[in-house]
């Protein structure tokens, strides 16, 4: 933990918060950021204590402004100094997709406490978080059509599935910046809140979560929501919903939901996403659906 150097990350009761941590760059974000964050979030996974997770910027101005576009190592920000032919190549992939495809991967919940700018990776590295926050003073921009590319970190997958392609088309064909009321209206983020008030209010949902539900339970969901909603055909859920169910409902876990319902007491489940996720987990590896 103490080695990460443009992150802030800690664990308090279940609470995991990463903070992006570059107070003289408005966060921006960089090759190290990327790997100090795709860390926090293997040792989030490896963590059983950790029930949610919280990712917020340093600051009042900004929760990421984009990629820094001046960066120390004076590299191009957007491409390696080297000419690739082969389009396959591991080098060609993107950062930010990077970040987000570990994000998607996560078997925690995650929430975006959205405190200030997000611009392009600023704002891209959210879309694979499950809940997103925003201060009053957030402001958003999907910049890419203005800086001559296009977006990145898997936008085009994440982003119409959240808030639809017309409303995804205009923001990113325009690049403009909108503010967070804009933000909320089109679905990007859950809600809207005082600066003061924004990290009490995304700590307050992961108490929610991390006080009253079974972790396996949720990671199971997390990933049945984020890839069952992309098949083609409502079967493929209904197979993976059906051994879900079979699997859980047999669970030391299900046995005291029911037990602390009737019994009018706090759950204590026994099972742990580490060794207890069911056997045909995860799904998705398998070359043919049964």
């Amino acid at each position: 933990m103490s080695n990460y150097t443009q992150i802030l990350y800690e664990v308090d009761n279940g609470v995991a918060t990463i903070t992006l941590h570059r107070p003289d760059k408005m966060n921006a974000f960089t090759g190290t950021m990327m790997n100090e964050m795709i860390s926090a979030f293997d040792a989030i996974d490896a963590d059983d204590t950790v029930r949610a997770v919280i990712v917020t910027g340093h600051g009042d101005r900004a929760f990421c402004a984009g990629a820094d576009l001046t960066p120390e190592d004076g590299k191009h920000v957007f491409a390696s100094g080297e000419q690739v032919s082969d389009l396959s190549d591991a080098r060609v992939r993107d950062g930010g997709g990077l970040l987000t495809l570990r994000i998607y991967e996560c078997k925690k919940p995650v929430i975006a406490a959205i405190n200030g700018a997000a611009v392009g990776i600023g704002v891209t590295m959210q879309l694979a978080m499950d809940i997103r926050l925003a201060s009053e003073t957030a402001r958003f921009g999907f910049v890419f059509s203005r800086r001559g590319i296009v977006p990145e970190a898997a936008s085009s997958w994440f982003l119409p599935r959240l808030v639809g392609p017309q409303q995804a088309l205009e923001w990113c064909f325009t690049g403009r910046i909108f503010d967070a009321q804009e933000a909320l209206k089109g679905g990007l983020v859950r809600s809207v809140h005082p600066a003061g008030e924004l990290l009490a209010e995304a700590q307050k949902l992961a108490r929610e979560i991390a006080d009253n539900t079974a972790p396996v339970s949720v990671a199971l969901t997390r990933h049945m929501l984020w890839r069952n909603s992309a098949q083609p055909h409502p079967m493929e859920a209904h197979k993976i919903d059906s051994r879900a169910i079979y699997r859980r409902s047999r669970s030391g876990d299900a046995k005291e939901g029911i037990s602390s319902f009737l019994e009018k007491r706090a759950p204590n489940y026994p099972d742990k996403v580490s060794t207890d996720m069911p056997d045909f987990f995860p799904w998705w590896e398998e070359a043919v659906y049964n």
